[in-house]
């Protein structure tokens, strides 16, 4: 099996998933995201307490990237302290970003690895990065900055 047909079974895999596609019955954070260039659109919802975010899921429209990549960064950030989630959120924009490497990032961001190479497809970057700006706008929020 190749890298493309690994990077679009788990695109699909995702993005029909409707384990994180759905509404949190206690959420103490929610924040909208938006992209006008594509028209993507997501709601995050968190249950954060005591700096451990308890529960995420979202509810929205788009294309698969941005709703593959929101339920990994969600699979990726449940049950982990609000300063742990933001380390994730910038080791995947610094990957998209082109600063660090997949490989350097394989065990930190484990299936979100996959979208790396979206660094190199400028439309479909901020379909990618919508979550992950939209999380850390809660998380910002949450840590006081």
């Amino acid at each position: 099996m190749d890298l493309s047909q690994i990077y679009t079974e788990v695109i699909t895999e995702h993005n029909r998933s409707t384990h994180n596609r759905r509404s949190l019955p206690e959420v103490t954070h929610k924040e909208h995201g938006h992209n006008p260039s594509c028209g993507d659109d997501i709601t995050l919802e968190l249950d954060i307490k005591e700096d451990k975010i308890i529960d995420a899921a979202f509810t929205g429209t788009g294309c698969a990237i941005s709703q593959a990549s929101t339920s990994m960064m969600i699979d990726l950030i449940k049950g982990l302290s609000v300063t742990a989630a933001k380390e994730k959120t910038e080791a995947f924009l610094g990957m998209i970003k082109g600063q660090k490497t997949e490989a350097e990032l394989e065990d930190v961001l484990e299936d979100a690895v996959i979208l790396a190479n979206i660094k190199n497809m400028p439309a479909r970057v901020k379909c990618a990065v919508l979550a992950w700006h939209t999380l850390d706008e809660v998380l910002k929020k949450q840590l006081g900055q």
